[in-house]
């Protein structure tokens, strides 16, 4: 014996409708049915927050127990010159129903990419413009490059340097008239903005051994900052 399915809540089977003989009156009641489905499916689909949620309420609509599958199932209780414009209205109805649901489901997943830290994974990446050393740089570094590879130490010092190490351990005392030659900014009596590299020599040659083996006792260049 065949299961009779229950028609779904919110609407009269189509038999019913046309047992009073008024067909016109019967197929007006279908239609008022299925679009009371459809707008029920739509109002409870706006209060669904997740995708969870989406993907049940498809389920109840449009499962194989769902309202417009079971409203389906009873097209053919109706009369036959009626089923057609029934059956049609119904299947837009469904079709309309899942694009709701599929329209739902993408606009969840976008909303969810661009809340996740404010960064839109699907956006293209953005190149940044790449920088590079000055050209003065890259000789000097070029240069330092050519001299250690003839066995030239490269000699680094401060900038900020002593009037000992500036000019005195050069052999430019007080009274020098050198001195006059140079622009020098004084921060204190004793205390010097570097002038020149040559105090960088004396500094290594205090701390260097004289190079025995080599002609040269010392060989450096001094790199200053550019």
């Amino acid at each position: 014996m065949k299961k009779e399915v229950p028609p779904p809540s919110g609407f009269d089977p189509p038999g019913a409708i046309t047992a009073t003989g008024n067909i016109n009156q019967g197929v007006s009641a279908v239609e008022k049915s299925i679009d009371q489905i459809y707008q029920e499916a739509v109002e409870a689909l706006k209060t669904a927050s997740d995708s969870k949620a989406i993907q049940e309420l498809s389920v109840r609509y449009l499962g194989r127990k769902g309202a417009v599958t079971q409203f389906l199932r009873h097209i053919p209780q109706l009369a036959p010159e009626d089923r057609p414009e029934a059956g049609k209205r119904a299947n837009t109805i469904k079709k309309k129903l899942e694009n709701e649901f599929q329209t739902a489901l993408e606009q969840l997943e976008k909303a969810v990419v661009r809340d996740d830290h404010g960064i839109d994974v699907s956006l293209p990446g953005r190149a940044y413009p790449k920088g590079a050393l000055h050209p003065i740089t890259q000789i000097a570094t070029e240069i330092c490059g050519i001299f250690s590879r003839m066995g030239f130490d490269i000699a680094e010092g401060p900038e900020v340097e002593t009037d000992y190490y500036n000019f005195t351990a050069l052999n430019f005392p007080k009274d020098h008239p050198a001195r006059d030659m140079q622009d020098t900014f004084f921060i204190s009596e004793n205390i010097v903005l570097r002038t020149h590299t040559s105090p960088l020599q004396i500094r290594t040659m205090e701390k260097q051994h004289p190079r025995s083996e080599s002609l040269c006792p010392v060989k450096l260049i001094a790199v200053i900052r550019i």
